[in-house]
């Protein structure tokens, strides 16, 4: 899943449940320069479906976008949705670096859940193992072939040159963990129809879950529970959230059952990671996606863990002009993946 050596421009393409984006950058280091930004809306059922004939209108929708957006490379960086990836920390014994691969391949049946032969897998050392010094730590990925396979297909029909697939936890953090973070951040994304938990400590993803409750979830309980249609429902979400004191609490109170079964995995997942870094806190959660625009619910979660929650920003490493700030930054929560898919090193 790594990238090509001699490439010297590529762009970063999300193809997310709701809409396709792609990302264009300029430069190396740790700022580079915005070239181009595009996106595309797409129907839920189309992004998911494996049908040849919805993937090559898929196709149409991406190559309609690259077209116009006038990219300046035809070669790109591909993100995997999380749901599609397996991801995992495991404790290796320390053994040379061109040989871990091969032994790393070798266990992978007790490591993946899905069979080797039919995966594609991607690891990473991460350092010393916390829970033995006498081990590494390894981020062991896995996917399984044939998504990756219909996926490059689809994008290579089209004219394009598929560079690098990266999991999306891992385009996710790069783009909004700041550069030099050690301390545990945690990492809330909510899409459409799953959240995505990534927990990174020393800018390195630790823990990543793909959890499969939504935006679609929090404004199908608003519709159950207060009896209204969809665009109603998706307008009072999005207008009143988690804020208890809007329209006498009633959308609260509609939809925080289902708020707090994502806040419930939330939880699972540091108390998960604090029995293997135990003497880690997690120092900051930096929100996104949905968990960035249903209002108050950052604060719902800075009170219900007893931490700071910022506002993820998508584009805190890049440079552009000045008068495109409040453009950029009303879209930013839609473009982690894309922006971190862009900035990988060349």
């Amino acid at each position: 899943m790594s990238i090509l050596s001699g490439v010297s421009s590529f762009f970063g393409l999300d193809i997310g449940t709701t809409g396709i984006r792609v990302v264009e950058l300029r430069g190396s280091g740790p700022t580079r320069s915005l070239v181009k930004y595009a996106y595309v809306p797409v129907e839920v059922k189309l992004a998911q479906s494996d049908s040849r004939a919805d993937q090559q209108k898929l196709a149409q929708i991406l190559s309609n976008l690259v077209n116009e957006a006038k990219l300046s490379t035809k070669n790109v960086a591909v993100g995997l949705p999380s749901s599609r990836v397996f991801t995992t920390v495991v404790d290796f014994d320390r053994i040379p670096q061109n040989e871990l691969g091969k032994a790393l391949l070798y266990q992978a049946d007790s490591l993946i859940p899905t069979p080797p032969a039919e995966s594609k897998i991607d690891w990473a050392v991460i350092g010393d193992s916390p829970k033995d010094k006498t081990k590494l730590e390894v981020l062991l990925s896995s996917v399984a072939n044939s998504f990756v396979e219909s996926r490059l297909d689809m994008i290579e029909s089209i004219g394009l040159n598929v560079v690098a697939f990266e999991p999306d936890s891992l385009a996710l953090a790069r783009a909004l963990v700041p550069a030099g973070t050690v301390a545990p951040q945690l990492l809330i994304d909510i899409g459409q129809l799953s959240s995505d938990i990534v927990i990174t400590m020393q800018e390195a993803p630790h823990l990543t879950r793909s959890i499969p409750t939504g935006a679609e979830a929090v404004v199908r309980s608003a519709m159950q529970n207060l009896n209204i249609d969809e665009k109603q429902a998706r307008q009072f979400v999005y207008k009143f959230g988690v804020s208890k004191d809007k329209l006498e609490g009633q959308v609260f109170q509609a939809i925080i059952g289902t708020v707090d079964l994502l806040v419930s995995e939330i939880d699972k997942t540091i108390k998960f990671f604090q029995t293997r870094y135990p003497d880690q806190p997690i120092e900051r959660m930096i929100v996104t996606g949905g968990a960035s625009t249903i209002p108050e619910f950052p604060l719902y979660l800075a009170n219900k863990f007893g931490v700071n929650v910022e506002i993820g920003n998508a584009w805190r490493n890049v440079a552009f002009a000045s008068d495109r700030q409040n453009e950029l930054l009303a879209v930013s929560n839609q473009f982690g993946v894309a922006v971190g898919l862009a900035e990988r090193d060349e």
